[in-house]
């Protein structure tokens, strides 16, 4: 358990302030996780208010975190500017579309506690804040700009950094005052710490995030300190080139997934004085290995990691069917990650069958095939558009071209990922070659790819 002397909320808050520590804290991110707890589908714990509530206790007695997030879910604001929403029974809602699509507008309504789900949403803030506000720090996550922009605007967003970057800008502007105003609300109703969560910044490159990204970023990070609560920039995806640009908006943290090399990460925070949280693997450990499987990663982590300025947590949003034994071994290794390494020590992982996934004959296609790799598109935002961008550039060649998806929280996908060798999710490979790596190519970008890789062929 945590050191009697310091609460889990005082050992996170003391992270996030830089002060030596006498432990490393823990932040489960358990959101529609949450609701297996208790038997809640996803869309129960998302769409009433005392199912939430009563999945969240479940999870702060359960997992015994430092910290929690109150909701994880990167559709509220879209849902109340407008997008239809898709939802799921094991996971958070996707948009479904995009009001900006086929037009250049910037929109002026700012969200007021009244719209949408955020009534239910802030009452369950302030009921959390009275029930374990005194010993667990709680997190309320925002959307960040470049994410929430594009469920405005669709995939054409990638092409309005070429074509339209001053629209994209005020759009940016835009949803900045969203985050501020949401980052507002949530305060109020007693979170410590502001998480701005944009996956989607894994998928630019440094120089478009230093013009179109930085100052953003920078006004929200500025405006949650003025308001006394504490800061995280939460991204997914292969981020590492961003993560100099990111520090330099002025986070108190910084949360990233396993396509991050963490060590690496954290010696670029770490220059920074930044706090560093992750990075958990969601697949491999948390959703299809064993509780030892767990613990040993994060005993093994722990070993290999300077302690001060680190937050242990999931790479992102738990899978909804986590095992419960699983996050509990998480919480044994952290809180005594010695007793765990001597448990451990003989202890080794099955391996992966690789001979039972059998690879297509890249040489002897009939037609095209384009190949997308993903952690969920149904879960993973920057997934989603790698997705929908593979199926939009595909369906204009009218049967012409095969395109096929493969989910990496399904277990024959892992071993499949590992065999052909892709190092980042999401990923486009074009007749068994990767095109693109944790970049969504825009529409013309990827006909043009799919088209020259035929005539290359025929």
């Amino acid at each position: 358990m945590t050191t009697p002397s310091l609460t889990g909320k005082a050992l996170l808050l003391a992270t996030l302030r830089h002060e030596p520590t006498p432990a490393v804290p823990w932040v489960p991110f358990a959101g529609v996780h949450a609701g297996k707890l208790k038997g809640y589908t996803a869309r129960e714990v998302l769409t009433d208010a005392n199912k939430l509530f009563e999945s969240l206790l479940a999870v702060n007695q359960t997992y015994d975190p430092d910290g929690q997030p109150v909701v994880f879910d990167l559709q509220i604001e879209a849902e109340i500017l407008g997008c239809d929403l898709v939802w799921v029974e094991k996971g958070p809602p996707t948009v479904a579309s995009h009001p900006l699509a086929e037009r250049m507008d910037i929109p002026t309504h700012l969200p007021e506690p009244t719209d949408g789900r955020l009534p239910l949403i802030l009452d369950v803030m302030r009921r959390m804040k009275a029930a374990v506000g005194e010993h667990t720090a709680l997190y309320g996550l925002i959307t960040g700009p470049f994410t929430l922009a594009s469920h405005l605007r669709g995939t054409e967003i990638f092409m309005d950094m070429f074509d339209h970057p001053d629209f994209l800008r005020d759009l940016l502007a835009f949803c900045r005052d969203v985050a501020k105003r949401m980052a507002a609300l949530y305060i109020e109703a007693g979170m410590d710490v502001i998480a701005a969560v944009d996956p989607l910044v894994s998928q630019v490159s440094p120089r478009h995030f230093a013009r179109l990204l930085s100052a953003p970023f920078s006004d929200i990070f500025a405006f949650i300190r003025e308001r006394g609560a504490y800061s995280s920039f939460f991204v997914c995806g292969d981020a590492t080139k961003n993560i100099e640009g990111m520090c330099h908006t002025g986070p108190d943290s910084i949360s990233v997934d396993e396509n991050i090399d963490l060590v690496a990460a954290k010696r670029i925070t770490d220059a920074h004085n930044i706090a560093i949280g992750g990075n958990i693997p969601l697949t491999t450990r948390m959703l299809l290995g064993t509780q030892q499987d767990n613990m040993k990663f994060v005993a093994d982590l722990l070993a290999q990691i300077t302690p001060h300025n680190f937050i242990l947590a999931p790479g992102c949003d738990m899978p909804y069917d986590t095992p419960i034994e699983n996050v509990v071994g998480v919480l044994q290794a952290v809180r005594d990650p010695e007793a765990t390494r001597v448990m451990l020590a003989n202890y080794h992982a099955e391996a992966l069958d690789l001979d039972a996934v059998i690879l297509p004959d890249y040489t002897a296609l009939e037609k095209p095939l384009v190949e997308v790799f993903t952690l969920d598109s149904d879960t993973c935002s920057a997934c989603g558009y790698m997705r929908d961008a593979a199926l939009r550039a595909v369906a204009e060649f009218a049967g012409q071209v095969d395109v096929v998806e493969y989910k990496f929280t399904q277990k024959e996908n892992v071993a499949r990922v590992v065999k052909m060798g892709v190092k980042n999710l999401p990923s486009i490979y074009i007749n068994g070659e990767l095109a693109y790596s944790s970049i969504i190519p825009s529409n013309r970008e990827l006909v043009e790819a799919i088209a020259s890789r035929m005539k290359r062929d025929s």
